[in-house]
């Protein structure tokens, strides 16, 4: 696909998360990874990031709904797979008979599961997953007994086979917070309680990006990358992706569509909340918060145009925002970056966290669909 003819384009380079994967791999050399590629891979495009993740050696692909796994399913992606996210009467017996592993936190699932299992006439995979802090999903320690002995009555009577036990950090992006060492014990102790209840896991599993990268001691059988997979540093007090030895792999540019020439006063965009200081000239860049640029990021946002750092000028609206060249020259058709590795001098997704006080995943995910995706490096 030509970018060149395109209004915006979000460029995934699939060698770069390939590479990424490896990186990521040899920290963490006795276990397995599981690549998460929830929420459309962050943005990048699910299938085609799980097939080149699977590439550079991933066993494992992690989701949060069972609708995404069953997607993955339906495009041939057969590798094995954990979807976590479950709601009452979700697609438990679709999710038994497509292979695919399923997380369960609480009674209520358990039920569910098992009676998915019989009239599916297969066992079920299952993971089950303690609280030990995050106080999201996964049983409280007071109910992880009545959990395990329940799974392991439907494991001895074929409903199911317990592959997994796990849980997640609140705070791993902070080294030395201190609930990280109560959550390890926490779920050590989940661990060995299983352990004396007969479970025998295929996998134990809690360490997340940051923990995969600064914390060696959670890594067990499995570890789970999510944003450092796509090249975004998840530990940014730390270092930067290349420290880690991780590259960005979305880039997204969009076509100027209009250079105009302004006099001094002149007010730009809704509400008038930046006015030129003299006479300049304005570039219109037709992307907006539909497309997933952030609106909080009205008049910080930056952009790389015509070899330059520019700064949105006045509110970002839903289809474009406008930079002002400062007298500089630009041609329509022109290439405006909005981020990427940083290479050409353009911004990251971590300049635009900052610019919008939000994180550098949320700013790689909400980028839209009418954004299309180009691939590369394949």
């Amino acid at each position: 696909m030509d970018s060149t003819a395109m209004r915006a384009w979000a460029r995934i380079d699939l060698a770069a998360l390939r590479a990424n994967v490896e990186a990521l791999r040899a920290r963490a050399p006795g276990a397995g990874l599981m690549a998460v590629v929830k929420s459309d891979a962050y943005g990048h495009g699910m299938v085609p990031c799980a097939r080149a993740a699977i590439e550079a050696g991933a066993t494992w692909l992690g989701t949060a709904t069972p609708q995404e796994a069953l997607e993955l399913r339906a495009a041939g992606v057969g590798a094995r797979a954990l979807c976590w996210l479950w709601t009452p009467g979700g697609p438990w017996r679709e999710a038994i008979e497509a292979d695919i592993d399923v997380s369960v936190s609480g009674m209520w699932a358990l039920r569910e599961v098992v009676a998915a299992a019989r009239a599916a006439g297969r066992h079920a995979r299952v993971h089950l997953k303690a609280d030990t802090g995050l106080g999201r999903n996964g049983a409280q320690p007071a109910d992880w007994p009545e959990l395990v002995a329940a799974a392991r009555a439907a494991e001895a009577e074929g409903a199911l086979q317990v592959t997994g036990l796990w849980s997640h950090f609140a705070c791993a992006d902070e080294p030395g917070h201190p609930s990280i060492a109560a959550q390890l014990a926490s779920y050590r102790e989940a661990l060995a309680h299983a352990e004396r209840a007969g479970l025998r896991p295929e996998v134990r599993h809690m360490a997340n990006s940051p923990a995969t990268l600064t914390l060696p001691e959670s890594h067990f059988d499995l570890v789970r990358t999510g944003v450092a997979m796509y090249g975004i540093s998840p530990v940014p007090q730390l270092g930067a992706p290349a420290d880690f030895g991780l590259r960005p792999v979305m880039t997204l540019g969009a076509r100027i569509a209009l250079v105009k020439a302004v006099p001094g006063g002149h007010g730009i965009s809704y509400g008038h909340k930046y006015t030129t200081p003299g006479a300049t000239t304005l570039a219109l860049v037709p992307v907006g918060y539909a497309d997933g640029i952030p609106r909080h990021a009205s008049g910080t946002g930056p952009v790389l145009v015509a070899g330059k750092w520019r700064t949105v000028a006045g509110r970002v609206a839903m289809d474009q925002f406008v930079v002002d060249l400062g007298g500089d020259s630009a041609e329509v058709g022109d290439e405006a970056l909005l981020f990427g590795p940083g290479d050409r001098g353009e911004p990251t997704a971590e300049d635009w966290a900052l610019a919008a006080d939000t994180i550098s995943y949320e700013i790689i995910t909400r980028i839209g669909t009418r954004v299309p995706r180009v691939y590369v490096g394949k």
